[in-house]
């Protein structure tokens, strides 16, 4: 029992200390921030209005590789193709990494704003529209926010910042292509590492959690293979389309009859291709989705079963083995406990008890996971963009819907879900960095 106090007074003493130290900087960041964002807004509808895809983010590089020169940081181009590695050294300390991403999505915005994207680009051998509606514009800005206030006060924190704008986060691929490119062999290695990602929150408040807060993501891709013929005599004929609709139901199973339903764990059929006109069965189906799990053990299942019940649906029919392939993306992202305890106090400080919580998991996934399972104790945090009018709206029983991440109609309020971004990175930054 005595332990057991000494540790909770330990704890109080901490967190209050934090708070006190977070204080001053507070006031001090938010004067900051406030000042610069008239530039920040600029930066932001620019690279909101000129959105690139995964690795042609040549542009958006180049516009960030620019202000970040300005601002004093070492800059080093074409890391990973597209990424850029921004250093900046202040005497002896800790080394903290900050990640924004840079890649927009190829689909059509529909927001209506002034400042909405009407770029195009080529995508998978076809020209699409390309828009930020996932928000990391809203990144990019908070980043440069975060990056100009932190060498603005230099005289308060010792150490190393290395800002990273990663190209290709929407496909999973650009957090490698760093690694693979010698990030941290190249450039210093992180002692801790941040990201934030935009999120149908209200405005002015950030969300976070210990452990996973990102779900492991893998695809996939089947091709069920059948015996053409006409559609009158199907005797005649192996028919891949019964089989990929029996796969369709019956892989649910695996989620609703096998896994632990206390564990999450989602296999989604989005795609389902095959056939020409509607008296004719074909050759060949080819089946593509995601499967979307937080633990090991639940990805391992999960796997097994959706390959399991490939070949049982095809064997029933009597058709060839299916071609399935099961190709792995992002890993779940999973926080230091320790700092986002940390961090816990400083922002709950900041932003108020009620606009700092905890929150669950998110289903989507990220390619942040990569660094930090680098050996990089890490927090991946969201910031919300939202008029809180909206958000409680769309809380009620049959209220109106917020538009969320990737949808064409998503439109993050800029001011001031770009300043809660920047300060709120400022500060976890600072808490971790020497004095």
């Amino acid at each position: 029992m005595k332990s057991t106090l000494i540790a909770a007074v330990l704890s109080l003493t901490t967190a209050s200390a934090l708070a006190q130290v977070s204080a001053p900087l507070k006031s001090d960041i938010n004067t900051r921030v406030n000042g610069m964002y008239p530039w920040l807004d600029t930066v932001y509808k620019d690279l909101h209005a000129n959105p690139e895809i995964a690795f042609q983010e040549v542009r958006t590089a180049g516009k960030l590789a620019a202000e970040m020169r300005k601002l004093g940081f070492e800059v080093t181009e074409k890391v990973g193709k597209t990424g850029i590695v921004a250093v900046l050294k202040n005497g002896a300390g800790p080394t903290v990494l900050v990640r924004t991403e840079m890649d927009g999505l190829p689909m059509e915005e529909k927001t209506g704003l002034p400042y909405a994207s009407r770029a195009k680009a080529v995508s998978d051998g076809r020209e699409s529209f390309v828009t930020h509606s996932c928000g990391h514009d809203v990144h990019m800005a908070g980043w440069l926010g975060a990056a100009r206030t932190l060498a603005e006060m230099k005289a308060k924190w010792k150490g190393t910042l290395v800002f990273i704008a990663q190209p290709a986060e929407e496909i999973v691929s650009g957090a490698k292509a760093m690694l693979d490119d010698g990030l941290f062999k190249r450039f210093p290695k992180p002692d801790y590492a941040f990201a934030l990602h935009s999120w149908p929150l209200a405005y002015g408040t950030v969300g976070f959690n210990s452990g996973p807060v990102s779900s492991n993501s893998d695809a996939i891709e089947i091709v069920f293979k059948g015996r053409g013929g006409h559609g009158s005599a199907p005797d005649k004929s192996v028919d891949p389309i019964t089989i990929a609709a029996r796969f369709v139901v019956d892989v649910q199973t695996v989620v609703s009859r096998e896994k632990d339903p206390k564990e999450f764990g989602v296999v989604t059929i989005g795609a389902i291709q095959g056939g020409t006109v509607g008296n004719i069965i074909p050759d060949s189906v080819q089946v593509r989705g995601t499967i979307r799990s937080y633990s090991p053990a639940v990805r391992a299942k999960l796997l097994d079963g959706v390959r399991r019940v490939a070949n049982a649906s095809a064997a029933m029919a009597g058709a060839p083995a299916p071609d399935v392939q099961l190709i792995s993306g992002g890993a779940a992202i999973v926080n230091s406990d320790a700092l986002v305890q940390k961090t816990e106090a400083v922002f709950k400080d900041a932003f108020g008890a009620a606009n700092a919580q905890r929150m669950p998991a998110m289903t989507a996934s990220e390619d942040f996971s990569l660094f930090v399972n680098e050996g990089v104790p890490s927090m991946f945090f969201f910031t919300g963009v939202y008029d809180p009018k909206a958000v409680a709206e769309a809380e009620r029983e049959g209220g109106k819907p917020i538009a969320f991440n990737h949808s064409p109609f998503y439109a993050p309020v800029p001011e001031p879900s770009i300043k809660t971004a920047a300060q709120a990175m400022s500060l976890a930054v600072l808490n971790v960095l020497g004095r």
